[in-house]
């Protein structure tokens, strides 16, 4: 089978980009420099034209085992022949700080651990999403992928053979043998990146390896989560700390773009952005279990983006990691996608979207740092009470919604309850801060938005809050309520809406084998063809609006921890997960997502809490 189920693949990164490697060990999605840049190997969206870069034993197909270096990033495929075990350590250097060495890329290390073992190594790069011819130039320690914009060098400590524009090299390990390759980053004129060093002999991989290794092993021993599963919370922060965008701060919703929801389907984005509507989410897990120096940075990055505003004090829904306000959708014609899963998009057309539950996410994470990491500024509140101001005047506006539907504008309920936490946080923060605010205005405002969401919001007859005005649907959105605390866990009408999601599809609800659909597509049309999988973090919302409930009854709590422990045997065999869960227990959409694995942190934290 041409491609790799999306599950099958480790990703590995330095806070810059990151990179797909499959148990055949060969690196199948690579963007560079950054992550929303052009891809380098794209052979996940399409098997012929997307380039990859594979090592792997001969004859293909050997049963392979992959792992983490523990406590770090740094991934493992081991493959088991009859001959013998040999295995790919791959890693991007980071925390690497040499006088005479600037790596910017991925270093792969071959190895034969017993016996011996054949490989044969292929590195056919296919720059822009294969729309930029290159050209190959051997040199004496390696090879040079030239284009116009981008020179990629090869460095590798064998003579590597030429196969039109690529490179393709059978080598023989015996026991003990290893051999090193660096791909990285060339200026124009065939120099190094930084002209005042030299290229990274392939001789320091080992010096690399150590470096990189110490470096994650640091960066971990700051979590100061103790609980239970906690080798799934320390991958999810590790998982969490590759999203990263170091340079800004920011953080991407995935590293993938146009991994189907469906296979063969039109629900294909690019997720390579950051949305304001994981902030809160982002926050809370990065402060809940100690990383500070993230969240801050993070919090650095939103507040760039509030100085920011449109000219009637609104704000983006996402936005590039740099802070750049376009990112014009176009579909790759020329990709056949994954699996035939058409079309490719790169760039995402939500970004100019009305999504009204922005704001309250956003001051949500702004109340959360004020209280847990430093004080807000008072430049930083002045932007922050024109964007309340702005939802005072808006709220009541139909709008696309938390899961940006393309089906029209709607009243939707978890916009309202969001704007309804973000005039509650505005309040919040000027009575703790004694920050200057239209107090009588906003709190009105806040009581109207509370009033209409129990009129509207809440459907008699179903028993249960609602996706939107005027319907019967189900939302697995507005299982945040208790956890923005709109209403009590134990009030009742919560706790039928619990009930009524935890029901079967079949029988009105979002749950199949203790897994949550985000809404029911038979009943609520999204203006979009096919259908999708369980969305993972409504599992983990789910899991958490249970324990909350439990103080009244304790066995919601033992079916929540049961429901917990489930959805953490659907991660792949390196603990990562996708954006949803198929029908088979595969993985959907793209990987691994941020959304899901903090979710899965808030999770843990609350769960294993309240079983003390």
């Amino acid at each position: 089978m041409p491609y790799q189920p999306i599950e099958n693949y480790g990703l590995i990164g330095n806070m810059q980009t990151t990179a797909l490697v499959g148990m055949n060990g060969s690196i199948d999605w690579f963007c560079f420099p950054y992550f929303d840049s052009p891809s380098v190997f794209s052979a996940i969206l399409d098997d012929a034209k997307g380039g990859r870069f594979k090592i792997a034993p001969i004859p293909d197909g050997v049963k392979s085992k992959q792992y983490y270096w523990p406590d770090t990033n740094v991934l493992v495929t081991r493959f088991h022949t009859p001959g013998g075990v040999g295995r790919v350590i791959d890693f991007m250097p980071v925390g690497f700080r040499s006088a005479d060495c600037s790596l910017h890329g991925l270093v792969r290390r071959v190895q034969a651990i017993r016996g011996s073992m054949t490989f044969r190594v292929e590195c056919q790069p296919a720059f822009n999403y294969g729309r930029t011819t290159h050209t190959l130039t051997l040199t004496k320690d390696g090879a040079i992928f030239h284009t116009p914009t981008l020179d990629l060098r090869l460095g590798a400590s064998i003579p590597l053979h030429q196969a039109n524009q690529s490179i393709v090299t059978e080598f023989s390990l015996q026991e003990g043998d290893e051999v090193d390759f660096c791909l990285e980053e060339m200026a124009g004129n065939g120099q190094m990146h930084d002209s005042s060093k030299a290229p990274c002999p392939e001789t320091q991989a080992e010096e690399l390896f150590k470096q990189t290794v110490d470096y994650w092993r640091r960066w971990l021993s700051q979590c100061t989560y103790t609980g239970r599963w906690r080798e799934m919370v320390y991958r999810s922060a590790l998982a969490l700390k590759l999203l990263t965008f170091e340079p800004t701060g920011a953080i991407v919703a995935a590293p993938t773009c146009s991994l189907p929801e469906e296979i063969g389907g039109v629900r294909n984005w690019d997720y390579r952005y950051t949305w304001i509507r994981d902030a809160a989410f982002t926050l809370y897990g990065l402060l809940r279990i100690g990383f500070t120096e993230e969240a801050t940075a993070f919090m650095h990055w939103l507040e760039a983006r509030c100085h920011e505003l449109n000219a009637d004090g609104s704000l983006q829904i996402m936005y590039g990691i740099d802070g750049r306000h376009q990112l014009t959708e176009e579909t790759l014609d020329h990709l056949e996608g994954y699996r035939e899963s058409r079309p490719v998009r790169v760039g995402n057309g939500a970004y100019n979207q009305l999504q009204l539950d922005i704001y309250g996410e956003l001051l949500d994470s702004v109340y959360l740092y004020n209280k847990y990491g430093t004080p807000i500024s008072y430049d930083l509140w002045k932007h922050l009470r024109r964007m309340i101001n702005w939802v005072c005047d808006n709220w009541h506006r139909q709008d696309e919604g938390v899961w940006e539907v393309r089906g029209g504008q709607q009243h939707f309920v978890f916009s309202k309850l969001m704007c309804w936490v973000a005039v509650d946080r505005g309040l919040r923060l000027a009575d703790k801060r004694s920050f200057p605010a239209d107090r009588d205005r906003w709190l009105n405002t806040r009581d109207a938005i509370y009033e209409e969401i129990m009129a509207k919001g809440w459907e008699p007859q179903r028993q249960a809050f609602v996706q939107r005005y005027g319907s019967t649907s189900l939302d697995a959105a507005n299982l945040m309520m208790p956890l923005v605390f709109f209403v009590s866990p134990t009030d009742p009408r919560m706790l039928k809406t619990l009930d009524a999601i935890n029901r079967k599809p079949e029988e009105g609800g979002l749950v199949s084998n203790a897994l949550v659909y985000r809404y029911n597509l038979t009943e609520s049309y999204d203006g979009l063809a096919g259908e999708e999988g369980t969305f993972n973090i409504c599992t983990f919302w789910l899991v958490e609006a249970m324990t909350r409930a439990a103080q009244g009854d304790r066995s919601r709590l033992d079916e929540a921890r049961l429901m917990f422990e489930q959805m953490l045997g659907y991660a792949n065999h390196l603990g990562l997960f996708a954006e949803e869960t198929g029908h088979h227990g595969e993985a959907l959409g793209n990987f691994p997502q941020a959304f899901t694995h903090l979710a899965l942190i808030s999770a843990a934290f609350n769960l294993d809490r309240a079983l003390g």
